[in-house]
């Protein structure tokens, strides 16, 4: 049962996150960032925010920096939003996933596989 509370907490804080993103954070280090993920710890005391820049890797200190920066306003946000006794203690990390998907793209685009014999 708490982990369905769980889920549906970190699926809540994704969705508020993503429009104060979206329409309230005017950092411009912010733009075209994307949270991919959020984990919230059994006793709702950390939420772990993956985010990433839309596959562009070289922003990733801009980003988090940023982020830490504004996690404040976005926290008493999310208190705003939601009816929670206490509103984790938000954690932003880098979700290199995008980058890794790349990488296994490429290696499938350079493998030269001959097609195969319809006779057989």
């Amino acid at each position: 049962m708490k982990e369905v509370r769980q889920k549906r907490a970190a699926e809540q804080i994704k969705v508020i996150l993503s429009e104060l993103l979206l329409r309230s954070v005017k950092d411009p280090r912010l733009q075209d960032v994307t949270i991919t993920q959020v984990l919230v710890d059994r006793e709702f005391q950390y939420a772990n925010i993956y985010v990433n820049a839309l596959g562009d890797e070289s922003r990733e200190k801009e980003v988090l920096a940023a982020l830490s920066k504004a996690g404040g306003f976005m926290r008493s946000e999310i208190a705003r939003s939601m009816r929670m006794r206490t509103v984790p203690q938000l954690v932003f990390r880098w979700d290199p996933s995008l980058a890794h998907a790349e990488e296994i793209n490429a290696i499938l685009d350079s493998l030269d596989i001959p097609a195969a014999d319809e006779g057989s």
